[in-house]
């Protein structure tokens, strides 16, 4: 196995992957997953687990199982390692190293070795590294691979160069081949960064530059991404040298995007660092702080690495430029610290020259002396011409602060200017390199001083058009986008990163369209789906392909409520049997599909613990299950979920076909609701027209007023009766007192009895006239919507307590309507007394809900929800007819519903609609803020 890959070597693994089941899978899952550790090392790990569990299954030696075994714990090693858990990943390093050796595995020794070297590295033993590096040269020859030696023996390479340059480049220099186009990308990008860094050490930053942009793009074609990070880094930190801040900082951006994806501390805070020293040398102090300090603190677990020594460098530099001397001075001395530990001479140079910059302004002035000639020496040995020219400068400085004796071979008029002029010899060797203005200010500022004020004005001249050159506006600009850039960064990141995994999504469903068959039947499947009109039919087309395409104990589809509220149980099949409907809160904390429809994302549990899946009543308990939202455009309609009795049933196939199926099925039963919208629309056509024909009402109203006028009529003509009957008794032999006491006694009942049904007639009359409203009856005007909800609630308020039951609201208190109130109030008395009256039964307390939202502009949805019993599926139809109660001689007019549907269809100008199960029913109002404009009238209230 190669210890690199291209993409395209990856893509065909991913396209192999997708068909394949069970231990079949393992032959092609673990080449993958190696060569995914740093392209995508999320899914490397997840495979590396799959791998493992499916190990037991297969048919392989026990041997074979070992090497398959360790090769994956390699892989979990390095996502760890990457992840800066340095111990950790050293426990599992060694485990796989132990059982590769054991079995003889050369190749996965040395890569063993490899593992081991950078996490010694990161933790700042080097000579460990180094050790490990030849070790793992000397596995790769025993095994033959000599693209693994040239990796192993390019990095040993690399490293010497920053302990002994010359040294280095006497024992490398002729080892690799400057052309590396003949060679594998995944060493090539190894032998192109150890001729970068040589270049760079000897101050030849175009050239360092152009190998590092080789080590780049073949970092990125090998899937080697913490290279590719440094890499990008060296680019810019070339360029900074070099003074062109532009480009360091677009190769700056390019790292810091990279990185930031990954989560890898030592990526991120490299990148942050040197962003930060380009930053400096911009001015930006501000921004470079916050920078370097964020750095440090994402490095907190790699004291040991060389990059924290790095950090440490900028810190101590920008200590300097905030005349922090202190502060700079003890920065300086932590990193000669980690510079003699790492024994690396351009890290002990920089930390010298830096140390004595602080202690000449902590008026010390020999100790500085002694620090800035040791870092003079340390330069000048390893040939390191930017080292060299910045402890020259310190140099400078110190004796022109202090009175000090001259240096030997003094050729200038002070030891100041024979410093200065020896900086500018060995910056002149630099190619391509734009002196600093601030070097000809120092310059200027001595000649100056010494009266020599032709040289001052020619040094200042030369001063202005080496700033003017290094800080272009476009440079300064591209530097104040960064830090905006960066600010912006933390909240941006998960976004981020969700895009990334939604681009990796697109990328394997790319190699998923190679798969010619199952697209086709993807696509075949979409149109039979969204040819249906009717949800019923909808649902058993995706339960029937469901079914044949992936594995589904349980197949259920729910869909929101119109007040998005609740999820209900469209439709569910469980081994073959059919289950009941149940509605779930979607603020349900623990059900999934809730969750899903909250979050508006797919839900994959692999392996479900007994906490893990909210279970329904009359369900079994799955292992596996998925979750994918019914979505179109940005509306929810619901969940899609399918669940299985095994671990892990769901790979990326069948997630990728479970979620197509969820998009035509989200199509298709949007296109069923538009239908059944439509046919409603048609039925409230001819039910408007039905209402306002009061004529086909008459039998109806004749019938119910039968009996208290009858009852009046009767007992009015006995009334008369017995007044005859008085009047001859008066008229005639006399009249007892007992007889006319009788009389009164019958003509006060008979007064009750008449009043009673004719004030029942008077009420079914006024009630037969609310069914056909007279819609310009009732006084307009703005009011505020919650005020009206609680003032029209109080009023039933005793009745709601009485019965044991309660209610809630929750009105907006901004909602203001241009309506009428007098009749939106009786709609809602109407819900709250047909609740009442229908909906609970006796022996519990029930609860009632009323809420209201503005979803749309000039738009209010109002629903009103109770927990009770709920409508017969059979009544739903006829639940707004005129004098349709179950409640007949109980209490029920049959009226209430149908006067509300006319007022808020006619008079509100709005729609009502009804959702009822077991659980109970809501009612939907969508109103108009400003009510529709009606005829005026000179005629009295009608609504009671």
């Amino acid at each position: 196995m190669d210890m690199f890959a291209v993409d395209d070597d990856v893509a065909h693994w991913e396209a192999a992957l997708l068909p394949l089941r069970g231990p079949a899978r393992l032959p092609v899952l673990v080449p993958l997953a190696w060569h995914l550790r740093q392209r995508d090392t999320v899914r490397a790990v997840a495979l590396a687990t799959e791998g493992r569990q499916l190990l037991p299954a297969t048919s392989l030696s026990q041997d074979d199982m070992r090497l398959v075994s360790a090769r994956l714990l390699l892989v979990q090693a390095e996502a760890i390692w990457l992840a800066g858990e340095l111990d950790d990943a050293a426990v599992l390093a060694e485990q796989a190293y132990d059982q590769l050796c054991q079995l003889g595995d050369h190749q996965g020794c040395a890569d063993a070795h490899w593992l081991r070297a950078w996490i010694a590295i990161d933790r700042g033993d080097h000579r460990d590294g180094e050790r490990e590096l030849e070790l793992m040269a000397a596995a790769a020859r025993q095994a033959g691979d000599e693209q693994r030696a040239d990796i192993a023996e390019a990095a040993i390479a690399r490293w010497a160069v920053l302990q002994d340059q010359r040294l280095a480049e006497r024992r490398w220099g002729q080892r690799f081949a400057a052309d590396q186009s003949t060679q594998h990308p995944g060493a090539a990008a190894w032998v192109y960064d150890f001729f970068g860094l040589s270049a760079s050490q000897h101050s030849d930053h175009g050239a360092a530059a152009r190998h590092y942009i080789h080590c780049y793009e073949t970092a990125l074609e090998t899937g080697q991404i913490r290279v590719a990070v440094t890499a990008a880094i060296n680019i810019g930190l070339n360029f900074t040298i070099l003074n062109d801040h532009h480009s360091a900082l677009e190769w700056m951006q390019s790292a810091l995007d990279l990185a930031r994806p990954t989560g890898w501390p030592r990526s991120i805070g490299a990148c942050l660092m040197h962003t930060a020293e380009t930053m400096r040398r911009l001015g930006r102090l501000d921004a470079t702080e916050e920078l370097l300090h964020e750095a440090l603190q994402i490095m907190t677990p790699l004291p040991g690495a060389r990059s924290y020594a790095h950090a440490l460098s900028y810190l101590g530099d920008l200590a300097l430029d905030k005349a922090d001397y202190p502060g700079a001075l003890n920065a300086f001395h932590r990193m000669a610290g980690r510079a003699d530990a790492l024994g690396q001479a351009d890290f002990q140079s920089i930390a010298r020259r830096g140390q004595a910059h602080a202690l000449c302004f902590l008026d010390r002035p020999q100790e500085a002396l002694e620090m800035a000639e040791r870092a003079v020496e340390l330069a000048a040995e390893q040939a390191n011409r930017d080292n060299h020219v910045a402890a020259l400068r310190v140099l400078s400085v110190i004796h022109e602060r202090h009175t000090l004796p001259p240096p030997p071979g003094m050729t200038e008029q002070n030891a100041t200017l024979h410093y200065l002029y020896q900086a500018l010899d060995v910056a002149s060797a630099i190619d391509g390199y734009t002196l600093p203005g601030d070097l000809h200010d120092a310059l200027g500022r001595e000649y100056a001083r010494v009266g020599d004020y032709a040289k001052a004005y020619a040094s200042a001249q030369a001063a202005a058009a080496a700033r003017q050159k290094t800080h272009s506006q476009e440079a300064t600009n591209r530097a104040i986008a960064i830090q905006v850039h960066h600010q912006t960064e933390h909240a941006r990141a998960e976004g981020y990163h969700h895009r990334e995994l939604a681009a990796s999504e697109a990328r394997r469903a790319e190699v998923l369209q190679q798969t010619s068959a199952t697209l086709e039947r993807l696509s075949a499947i979409g149109q039979e789906i969204t040819t249906h009109l009717d949800a019923a039919a909808v649902f058993q087309a995706l339960n029937r392909h469901v079914q044949g395409l992936l594995p589904a104990n349980t197949f259920a589809i729910y869909l929101c409520d119109p007040g998005g509220e609740t999820v209900s149980r469209a439709f569910g099949i469980e081994n073959g049997h059919a289950l009941p409907t149940n509605t779930i809160a979607v603020d349900n904390p623990r059900a999934n599909s809730a969750r899903c429809v909250r979050e508006r994302r797919e839900i994959y549990i692999e392996e479900a613990g007994p906490d893990d899946i909210f279970l329904s009543p009359g369900t079994q308990l799955m292992v596996s299950a998925l979750y994918v939202p019914l979505a179109v455009s940005e509306r929810a309609l619901g969940v899609m979920t399918v669940q299985a009795m095994h671990a892990r049933a769901y790979g990326e196939r069948e997630r990728l076909i479970f979620r197509t199926l969820c998009a035509y099925g989200a199509i298709a039963l949007d296109n069923a609701e538009a239908y059944r919208q439509l046919k409603d629309a048609q039925t409230q056509l001819v039910s408007q027209e039905k209402l306002a024909a009061l004529g086909s009402l008459m039998a109806g109203v004749a019938h119910e007023l039968n009996t208290p006028i009858g009852n009046s009529l009767l007992i009015a003509s006995t009334l008369i009766q017995k007044t005859e009957e008085l009047e001859i008794q008066v008229n005639g032999a006399g009249l007892r007192r007992s007889e006319l006491a009788a009389y009164l006694a019958d003509a006060r009942k008979a007064h009750e009895l008449v009043m009673r049904g004719l004030t029942s007639a008077a009420d079914l009359v006024n009630s037969f006239k609310q069914v056909a409203v007279d819609r310009t009856t009732e006084q307009r005007r703005e009011f505020n919507l919650q005020q009206v909800s609680h003032e029209v609630i109080a009023t039933m308020m005793n009745r709601i307590r009485a019965a044991n039951h309660h209610i809630e609201i929750e009105v907006p208190e901004l909602i203001s309507m241009d309506s009428y109130p007098g009749p939106f109030g009786q709609v809602i008395a109407n819900f709250i007394n047909n609740a009442l009256l229908h909906a609970f039964a006796r022996e519990r307390s029930g609860s009632m809900w009323l809420h209201a939202a503005t979803p749309a502009e000039g738009r209010v949805l109002i629903t009103f929800r109770d927990n009770g019993g709920g409508i017969a599926p059979e009544h739903m139809s006829r639940i707004f007819d005129p004098f349709f109660t179950t409640k007949l001689g109980q209490g029920g007019s049959g009226l209430g519903l149908s006067i509300s549907y006319n007022i808020v269809t006619s008079l509100l100008g709005g729609h009502i609609s009804v959702h009822s199960s077991r659980d109970g029913t809501t009612f939907t109002l969508d109103l108009p803020l400003t009510a529709p404009e009606h005829q005026t009238a000179a005629t009295t209230q009608i609504y009671t």
